[in-house]
């Protein structure tokens, strides 16, 4: 899938180490928890988009039933298109997988995300207030304050119905 100047394919094993160093260095580690649960980001398939030969986006998810959950997406172009070809990839994949449900988790405080979803057809879903205080026991790198100094306290579910 070739989208701008960029071309978003699955992620292999030469991408492993770029996935490491960069989710470490964005996020702490390579683990990400939503929903009490614990993922580590290169244990799951994904999708990565590539300029010049460089990573510039990740996508991570995981299919379970007839859901499928984005674990993680990080765009390092924002604004070029990078995160809606991953989101696009994703969708296209868990229709043919037979997905009913396409969802993802993001926080109280990322309002970019928010928008972001928002403007490629995911709705609101749920809210979990003060979830992230049991998701900092298994991981214990989140913060306790976010974007724009907005204290990081709960979960929003997102979803797209397909």
């Amino acid at each position: 899938m070739v989208c701008k100047d960029f071309e978003v394919r699955t992620v292999c094993a030469d991408d492993r180490g770029w996935i490491s160093e960069t989710l470490n260095a964005c996020w702490g580690s390579t683990a990400m928890v939503s929903r009490g649960v614990l993922h580590d980001v290169l244990a799951h398939p994904g999708f990565v988009a590539v300029q010049d030969g460089k990573p510039v986006g990740l996508l991570a998810y995981n299919i379970v039933g007839d859901e499928c959950e984005i674990i993680l997406m990080q765009s390092m172009r924002e604004g070029v298109g990078v995160g809606s070809a991953l989101i696009d990839a994703v969708k296209h994949l868990a229709t043919i997988e037979g997905c009913a449900r396409l969802w993802l988790i993001t926080t109280n405080d990322n309002l970019r995300a928010l928008h972001f979803y928002q403007k490629r057809g995911f709705t609101l879903a749920a809210v979990y207030p003060n979830s992230l205080a049991q998701s900092r026991l298994l991981k214990p790198q989140i913060p306790l304050v976010g974007m724009d100094g907005i204290p990081l306290r709960d979960e929003i579910e997102m979803e797209i119905i397909i």
